[in-house]
């Protein structure tokens, strides 16, 4: 194929161009903070199932705690009435075995409330242990907010350098022979449709081309399409070519 050689330098516009288009789509699908989203999701989700446990540990205890102020309240009021009634008591007996159960409650209570500075201690642990994963939790939905946000910058940002790009490709590909954006065309399906061949690089594929090739691409007409040996790609070539 034939080709003007200003139309096959442009074809270097366009490969730019259509190299610009598919970061900008790569990006604005797969931004960049979407993997660090996605890991803090999973992570938050087991921070959370952790921190319910936590919470049930310290509910647990707050109800225990609740249990035995109660029975404690109950003791009082027993140790009130036997003391009341003991005091009012003019028989012996009846004195006697009164002193006895108030004894009996006074042990009662001096064991409640043993128990209880344990259960305070157990729950004021399980209120730092609640705090501390909340903590955890809070720091990771702020990261997870922040990152959401970037990445919905991020895609926005994509979104209009895509529509840049395919606009800019749009006038380019206007201005070239459309045989030859046809052919680069089926080319760019398979990869990079045209390169620049620089110093005897083909900057399409990164490959050295041989003395061989490159003595035919110098017998080639200006104005004939090449392509690069190993890639396929149209060579563009230019006063940087090295022919």
């Amino acid at each position: 194929m034939n080709a003007d050689p200003s139309d096959q330098r442009r074809l270097l516009d366009l490969a730019e161009l259509d190299a610009r288009i598919r970061r900008a789509e790569n990006t604005r699908k797969n931004p960049p903070q979407a993997a660090r989203v996605q890991e803090l999701l999973k992570q938050r989700s087991v921070l959370s199932q952790e921190l319910s446990s936590r919470a049930g540990v310290r509910d647990d205890l707050k109800l225990e705690l609740s249990r035995i102020e109660s029975d404690v309240s109950v003791v009082d009021a027993r140790s009130a009435r036997d003391a009341g009634r003991l005091a009012a008591s003019t028989n012996s007996k009846e004195a006697q075995g009164l002193e006895s159960e108030i004894a009996a409650l006074a042990r009662r209570k001096s064991d409640l409330e043993d128990a209880e500075l344990v259960v305070m201690e157990k729950l004021e642990a399980a209120e730092a242990s609640v705090a501390e994963q909340e903590a955890v939790v809070a720091a990771t939905n702020e990261e997870g907010a922040r990152l959401s946000a970037e990445a919905k910058q991020v895609v926005a940002d994509a979104t209009r350098e895509l529509e840049t790009a395919q606009r800019d490709r749009g006038a380019v590909a206007g201005g070239i022979d459309p045989a030859l954006v046809a052919l680069y065309d089926r080319l760019a399906t398979r990869g990079n449709a045209a390169g620049h061949l620089h110093r005897g690089t083909c900057e399409a594929c990164r490959m050295v081309l041989s003395g061989t090739d490159m003595n035919k691409i110098r017998q080639a007409a200006d104005n004939l399409v090449v392509n690069c040996p190993e890639c396929g790609a149209i060579l563009v070539r230019t006063e940087e070519s090295g022919l």
